[in-house]
């Protein structure tokens, strides 16, 4: 500190000695008044050891005005050491409090206490008065207490005549209010204590009177009575009514506007600094006029302008003494304009520039006393001492006055006192207090011993010393007890004895010593420091956009030092975060599960320590399905077609990818929806086509990447007219049910197709190519049964809309068959071998398939001899016409089974086996058997036995030998063919014999026979079945044909011939 001073010291001595003495002296008093200043400490254990001059705390208002109901309380608190006495002056004179039983002191106070209850008139205790706080080093004064009363005075009694007036005139109603204290509030009503409606034309002026632009007939329809209300009893005073009578005339004349207030071209205004200004302009005339403000050569104060009373009054708030000038107010209708120029003057009362402040000295040191105050006009300062102007007025070696300066030289301990500075002019004054102390105290040391300070690495942190000692002691700090003084780079000491590290590293640990010394006394005290890594969020929450439903998870990974307790929490949007089920938080962040709309927002997390914090902020954007699209608006309708407007909701943080509108309809399918159009997300409005006969109503459906919305509120119904259908129904189609019928289905028109009440259907149909004409029904429903048709015969079909209003275009003709039936056997059925690895099966389409065939069954089994193999089933494709089946030994036969099937079922059978194979024919050395001995042989028997057998056939067919054979046709039973027998029989294989009704070759050419008995159809009809072992069982139904007789009785052998000659 003695440092600083040399320094400051010699820099003015090298100003001094280069510029004039005044301006010296001025810097020297400001450089004395900035170093020599000791602050007393708040510390209350050193204020009760120090002494003080009384400075007054607490007073009462310069004007005060009371409630004459109320008890008076004029305050004054003082404060000092020892506690001051107080005394009061009234108008000038010693108030002696004890002389007035109703006036006392408060307890340890100086306010004054003046009991009204009971008698008391407050009238008596209105004055001015002082108050004085003195103690044995200086008396201070409070400033001059004017004591006022509120008063409330009565409206003089009086008869107001009618007013009358023409129409079109202007009108003052004059209020007059009684003077009180304060000045009441002033408002009109009628005598019914309704409020008079106030505008432009009707106005109240800032003198309380009613000002009326032009009258008008209708203002005789109320009365109009001034009103006072009273500050303190809030009580109002109602002045008689007046009433109005207007003299109307036809035409009210139009005039220019003239100025009821103020009065002629031009006037002046006062108006002290910091008050609002308030110029006002009334003017009349025919249109009621308008006005307008300006301010000459500049504009108007914006910043602190308000227009009132309709812009008859310019209010400029806190005025200063640039707002003076000219402003003008300007009345202007389609008649004319007249100008109003108002001078603006801005006086000032005293107000501070440097009010005057305590001042603590040691003896022989030095100070001064400030008291600079402005006013308009300039204040007048005068000082006192101890409340005497006197005594700052004699002679004194440690004191000089200098205008607003008063200035210590070398003081000493009796110089302790308290001066008061009055600044007035002629529109106030202004009284401060300021007490010069004397202080002769030891260094000491004012905070607590041995503290420990944490700080985090890297920060700036400050070493607290307080002291005090008069004079001013000099503060040296010290590190781990070594001599060098810590101040200059990284330390600084500043004037209050704090030690500041700018920037705290691990090697600044350590303990601190601080020693105050002045001329009394030597003082210390002890702090260590401790340097702590820094808290630090190493990986923080990110910017997140999640959809509606999912999980989110928040980073937030800390490290921070292990000796500090570490916690972190989560704010969201600036409120603590409540971590509830759906959320988990642990050491990497947080998480939560089921996101919604309220988890939306601004989320951080606080990394917190005792010392420290960090803190990570990232946003948590939700989208979600938008919100439903409102305010549906149906126009511009026409017959077929109208407009639909919405506005669109809220998209939920995913953009509108588009609208659906939907309609339903009341008639047909009430309270479903149908869509009816898609609309682009930029567009918000949508011409609709609509059908005839539909009474609409709309919804529309927003759009985005999540999904629909809910639906908007419905609209409004709309009705269209009707018309005839404009299309037919859809997917016409004819299919039988049954063998005899045939059933017609359509697709029928919805509501909006229906175009008209009563829709129907004309439903025409008949067979194809065949030139017949068209049987027709009209039906209501979707399908129609024709019966007693033929066996899947092609049929050509229409179907016609038709309504009340009209019928559908002609329709397209479509292709229907009849009912199907169970085929016929195939064409032929043909096996052959075309080497030893592969058997062929061919076949042909039935000839009658009665259908639409739907596959063929094959059924294949081996057999060799007496033994049989597993069956094994094939079903193969409709169009198919052949099979190749591999062999899987070179010995056995295969026997097959097929036939094919329709929707109705599987039809006749027919079989057939493979050829008999002779191994010889397939051995490579081959020979000519034919000129074999042993083959001649052969052949000579075998001639022979067939000639023996062929000479029993003749003698037994000479003798009459018959046999009965029946016929049997396979056809599908009818209705009416219940009284047929069936007939039936059972194949086996364990005599190994060819099937019955089969003829068989080496090559494998089978053809139908008329044979007596016939297989019927097998597989999944239930009429022919295969049993386990691989046998057939096949079902015979039987109807004799009108052409053939019973009685039939011829067959056809096997002729041994084509047996040979099949083995050649």
């Amino acid at each position: 500190m003695t440092d600083f001073l040399e320094r400051r010291l010699t820099v003015i001595h090298y100003y001094c000695l280069g510029s004039n003495m005044p301006s010296c002296l001025v810097l020297l008093l400001l450089f004395l008044h900035l170093v020599c200043t000791i602050k007393v400490p708040l510390d209350p254990n050193i204020q009760r050891d120090l002494i003080q001059p009384p400075t007054i705390i607490k007073q009462s208002a310069k004007n005060y005005i009371v409630d004459p109901r109320d008890n008076i309380l004029i305050e004054c608190e003082a404060q000092g050491n020892p506690y001051p006495m107080f005394s009061w002056t009234k108008n000038g004179k010693f108030y002696n409090v004890a002389k007035d039983p109703r006036v006392s002191f408060r307890r340890r106070s100086g306010t004054l206490e003046i009991e009204i209850h009971g008698g008391g008139r407050p009238e008596d205790y209105e004055g001015e008065y002082q108050c004085s706080a003195r103690n044995q080093h200086g008396t201070a004064l409070s400033n001059k207490i004017l004591l006022q009363v509120s008063r409330s005075p009565l409206w003089p009694k009086e008869n107001l005549d009618p007013v009358v007036v023409n129409e079109g005139a202007f009108l003052i109603l004059q209020c007059n209010p009684p003077h009180g204290l304060p000045p009441p509030v002033i408002f009109w009503m009628s005598s019914l204590m309704e409020p008079i409606v106030q505008d432009k034309r009707v106005s109240q002026g800032l003198n309380g009177d009613l000002y009326f632009s032009n009258v008008l007939r209708q203002d005789t329809q109320t009365d109009y009575s001034c009103n006072a209300r009273s500050h303190f009893t809030h009580t109002i005073q109602q002045k008689n009514p007046y009433t109005l009578k207007v003299l109307t005339t036809r035409g009210v004349p139009e005039r220019t506007p003239t100025f009821l207030l103020p009065t002629g071209t031009s006037s002046s205004k006062l108006v002290l600094r910091d008050e609002d200004l308030l110029l006002e302009c009334i003017a009349s005339g025919v249109p009621t006029p308008d006005i307008m403000w300006y301010k000459k050569g500049g504009e108007l104060p914006s910043r602190k302008l308000k227009f009132e009373n309709f812009n008859k009054t310019l209010r400029i708030i806190g005025v200063s003494e640039e707002d003076s000038g000219e402003y003008f107010c300007q009345a202007s209708n389609k008649m004319g304009s007249i100008r109003h120029t108002i001078s603006v003057r801005v006086k000032a009362a005293p107000y501070w520039l440097d009010e005057p402040k305590n001042l603590i000295l040691a003896p022989g040191e030095n100070g001064r006393l400030v008291c600079r105050a402005s006013g308009s006009p300039k204040p007048t300062i005068q000082w006192f001492m101890n409340g005497d102007a006197t005594e700052v007025g004699a002679p004194n070696p440690n004191f000089e006055i200098a205008g607003d300066t008063i200035i210590f030289r070398e003081v000493q301990s009796g110089n302790s006192a308290v001066y008061q500075c009055n600044a007035s002019n002629e529109h106030g004054y202004l009284l401060a207090n300021a007490f010069v102390s004397i202080l002769d105290v030891p260094s000491r040391m004012l905070g607590p011993r041995n503290q420990l300070i944490r700080v985090i690495e890297y920060n700036r942190t400050q070493l607290d010393c307080p002291f005090f000692g008069s004079p001013i002691p000099t503060l040296r700090w010290f590190k781990n007890g070594q001599g060098s003084n810590l101040d200059g780079g990284n330390y600084r000491v500043h004037e209050n004895g704090t030690l500041e590290i700018n920037t705290v590293r691990k090697e600044d640990q350590g303990k601190y010593t601080c020693v105050a010394t002045n001329i009394l006394g030597n003082a210390e005290n002890t702090v260590r420091l401790e340097v702590k890594e820094p808290t630090r969020i190493v990986k923080g929450p990110e910017d997140q956009i999640a959809k509606r439903g999912s999980s989110v998870h928040l980073d937030c990974r800390v490290r921070s030092d292990s000796s500090l307790r570490l916690t972190v929490t989560w704010i969201k949007d600036d409120t603590q975060l409540y971590i509830n089920s759906r959320m988990k938080k642990d050491e990497d962040g947080l998480t939560i599960f089921g996101v919604a709309e309220k988890d939306q927002g601004a989320y951080t997390c606080v990394a917190k320590t005792e010392l420290d914090q960090d803190s990570s902020k990232a946003y948590l954007t939700i989208q979600d399905k938008p919100d439903p699209p409102q305010d549906l608006e149906l126009t511009e309708p026409s017959v077929r077609s109208v407009r639909l407007t919405w506005v669109p909701g809220d998209d939920n943080n995913s953009p509108i990818t588009g609208f659906i509108v939907q309609f339903e309809e009341d008639r047909h399918q009430p309270g479903t929806w149908h869509n009816l159009a898609s609309v682009p997300a930029n567009v918000n409005s949508v011409i609709l086509q609509l059908s005839p006969y539909v009474n609409y109503q709309f919804r529309v459906l927003a759009l985005n990447e999540l999904g629909s919305s809910m639906p908007s509120p419905s609209s409004e119904r709309f009705q269209t007219a009707g018309a005839p259908p404009e299309t037919n129904p859809g997917d016409v189609k004819g299919a039988g049910t049954s063998k005899n019928n045939m059933e017609i289905t359509w697709t029928p028109l919805n509501s909006t197709q229906a175009y008209g009440p009563n829709l129907r259907y004309n439903v025409k149909w008949r067979q194809r190519h065949t030139g017949e004409p068209w049987s027709n029904i009209t039906v209501w429903d979707n399908k129609h049964v024709v019966w007693n048709t033929p066996v899947y015969t092609q049929y050509e079909l229409r179907v016609q809309a038709e309504n009340e209003f009209g019928k559908a275009p002609e329709p397209s003709t479509m292709i229907g068959y009849s009912g199907e039936d169970l085929p016929s056997a195939p064409k032929y059925f043909r096996v052959y071998e075309p080497n030893r690895e592969m058997i062929v099966v061919e076949w042909g389409h039935p000839e009658h398939p009665n259908g639409n065939l739907t596959a063929y069954n094959l059924r294949i089994q081996p057999f060799n001899g007496t033994r049989t193999g597993k069956a094994v089933f094939e079903t193969l494709s409709r169009n198919q016409t052949k099979y190749t089946l591999q062999r899987t030994d070179p010995v056995s036969r295969y026997r097959f089974a097929i036939n094919a099937r329709t929707q109705v079922g599987a039809g006749e059978v027919i079989t057939a086996e493979s050829p008999v194979r002779l191994d010889e024919a397939y051995t490579k050395n081959q020979v000519d058997i034919a000129t074999q001995g042993w083959f001649i042989g052969l052949m000579c028997a075998v001639a022979l036995l067939v000639l023996i057998l062929l000479i029993v056939c003749f003698i037994k067919r000479s003798r009459g030998g018959k046999y009965p054979v029946r016929e049997k046709k396979e056809v599908a039973l009818g209705p009416d063919d219940n009284k047929e027998g069936d007939g039936s029989f059972d194949y086996s294989d364990e005599d190994n014999k060819p099937l019955q009704g089969s003829q068989t070759s080496l090559d494998g050419t089978i053809k139908q026979q008329e044979s007596d008995d016939s297989l019927v159809d097998y597989g999944e009809g239930g009429e022919g079945q295969f049993n386990e072992d691989g046998s057939f069982i096949g079902q015979y139904t039987v109807k004799k044909d009108k052409d053939e007789t019973e009685g039939n009785e011829s067959s056809e052998a096997t002729s041994p011939v084509n047996a040979i000659y099949s083995l050649a």
